[in-house]
């Protein structure tokens, strides 16, 4: 009868456990969406041993009209711009050994293949990469982090957890008390 309690209260802390996961796996720490080496999109330009940009990227290469893209250049270590005259707004990239910076295409950027520059706010040095706008808005291809839960998500997990602890109190409290045949 133990085992039974015992394995009962289990199975509600394992399905209370596996159902919020789910939401934790939707929120990556990676702010390339899971490129590890931050070479997304076409490759890169250049290798100038950190004297102005270089090994230029983007990810996705191909981008629509509304979305965000994410540029990333070495050798900008203070930091430096990134820009695409009509495609987007100048935008600042992030100082270190590689300097990250996220662009939100314009509604009415013109689809077709386009340029950005980059430039190092300590070096007059530019570079560019190619990428490709496309015509009209991206799907909203899931959750994958962009959405939080809503609210009913929210409630059967809140009931789930409820539940688990619930079915938890009520083992440890038959446990403590004395049963009537013994003395």
């Amino acid at each position: 009868m133990r085992v039974l309690r015992a394995l009962t209260v289990a199975a509600a802390a394992v399905v209370a456990v596996g159902l919020s996961t789910p939401f934790a796996a939707a929120n990556p720490s990676d702010p390339l969406g899971g490129s590890p080496s931050g070479q997304g999109g076409n490759g890169g330009i250049g290798g100038n041993n950190g004297n102005g940009p270089s090994n230029v990227t983007v990810n996705p290469y191909s981008v629509h009209q509304g979305s965000t893209m994410q540029v990333s250049a070495a050798g900008c270590r203070h930091g430096g711009t990134v820009w695409s005259a009509g495609n987007f707004p100048q935008t600042n990239l992030s100082a270190g050994s590689i300097g990250f910076a996220t662009v939100r295409i314009f509604n009415h950027a013109s689809p077709g293949n386009h340029t950005l520059s980059v430039k190092c706010h300590d070096n007059s040095l530019v570079a560019t990469h190619r990428f490709t706008i496309l015509r009209g808005n991206g799907a909203q291809g899931g959750i994958g982090g962009s959405f939080g839960p809503s609210t009913a998500e929210t409630a059967i997990g809140s009931g789930l957890v409820g539940a688990a602890a619930l079915g938890a109190g009520a083992h440890v409290l038959r446990r403590r008390r004395p049963l009537r045949g013994r003395a």
